[in-house]
């Protein structure tokens, strides 16, 4: 049987983060990754969006984690070499009614400890977005892109070198306690360690049930995107995001240039049982133009192309607005710390998340 410090559950970008920071540390590590390369689910499944810390309650953990990840997120990509820009977003107000809820949004930011923001006229706007609609906007400079894949392969790579082994095809199928630590059977072995780290996404939960630890949801929500047409794309230069959704399950259907030069229009919010079907019902592209018509007036039905889509992993139901991270040690199994509930702002925060699971073990 294999002994190792730490089994890392989950081989998305927050898998990755904390294997290489516990690698690092000088602890023997090992990623399970159920399909054949790291990163196919969550990690890519995006809009590839480095948050600036803008939303989230303050003290929370989505605060905090996505303010010092995007710090750090920035400094890894230059070193690093992966495709990422510092372009700036745009939260528009389309009337007056709206351009009076911007001092709150600016007022948690600050408290968040998001710096350089200015709340900007409509000449401001048509400046940076000479085709957007608004009238007011909340201007966060330090928001940018990566490419969420680049990124995997990078973090894959600084596994490697820091002897964290990654290994793929590899899924979870139970495991046994022991008076010399926690034994992880997978299809092929059993391995014993002194720590799992659940870093499971949408499985999250069902990865604790697994390990014996203590019991809790996941709720997969479905995030769908168009695309416009690629003659279409000069018509956004970076990005441009209506008021946060009042539902607050969602920031509302907005538009990401990403790094290659797309132009994404979403994510939709659909609550869903499948922690697996990304395709099903898909939305028709009528419904993409309405709400991408607020933010930018000239599009038509024709400038428009199906995307692709995503699930997040929530811990909040559908009928509440927030649920925070889950990151701490389990309050039955010691032996297990959770990294679960990772959704947006997931990739922003991912090399701080990393961080602060290394800081538990």
């Amino acid at each position: 049987m294999e002994e190792i410090d730490a089994v890392i559950v989950g081989g998305g970008v927050t898998g990755l983060a904390s294997a290489a920071a516990i690698a690092e540390g000088g602890a023997s590590v090992c990623v399970l990754e159920r399909h054949p390369r790291p990163g196919m689910d969550a990690s890519t499944h995006n809009s590839g969006v480095i948050h600036a810390g803008i939303y989230y309650p303050p003290g929370s953990l989505k605060a905090r984690l996505s303010v010092e990840g995007a710090r750090e997120l920035y400094a890894f990509c230059a070193r690093r070499g992966v495709p990422h820009a510092r372009c700036g977003k745009l939260i528009v107000a389309v009337d007056r009614q709206e351009a009076e809820r911007l001092p709150d949004l600016e007022a948690r930011a600050r408290a968040n400890g998001v710096e350089r923001l200015a709340i900007v006229d409509s000449g401001a706007i048509r400046r940076r977005e000479p085709r957007a609609a608004g009238v007011a906007a909340l201007l966060s400079p330090d928001t940018g892109v990566v490419e969420p894949e680049a990124l995997v392969l990078a973090l894959g790579r600084t596994c490697a070198n820091a002897g964290a082994h990654v290994l793929t095809g590899t899924s979870l199928i139970g495991a046994d306690e022991s008076s010399r630590g926690l034994i992880v059977r997978t299809e092929r072995e059993s391995i014993l360690c002194q720590t799992v780290v659940n870093a499971g996404g949408v499985f999250a939960d069902h990865v604790s049930a697994m390990l014996g630890g203590e019991s809790f949801a996941i709720h997969p929500c479905r995030g769908e995107y168009a695309e416009l047409a690629p003659a279409r794309s000069g018509a956004v230069e970076a990005l441009v995001y209506p008021l946060p959704d009042a539902s607050g399950h969602g920031l509302g259907i907005h538009l990401t240039k990403t790094t290659r030069g797309r132009v994404l229009i979403g994510p939709t919010v659909r609550h869903q049982q499948s922690r697996h079907d990304y395709e099903s019902g898909r939305m028709a592209l009528e419904g993409f133009l309405a709400p991408a018509r607020r933010l930018l007036p000239e599009l038509e039905l024709k400038d428009l192309r199906l995307g692709g889509s995503g699930i997040r992993a929530n811990l909040n139901p559908p009928d509440e607005p927030f649920a925070d991270f889950l990151i701490r040690r389990d309050r039955l199994n010691p032996r297990i710390i959770h990294a679960a509930g990772i959704s947006s702002p997931g990739l922003t925060a991912c090399l701080a998340i990393g961080r602060l699971v290394a800081s538990l073990i």
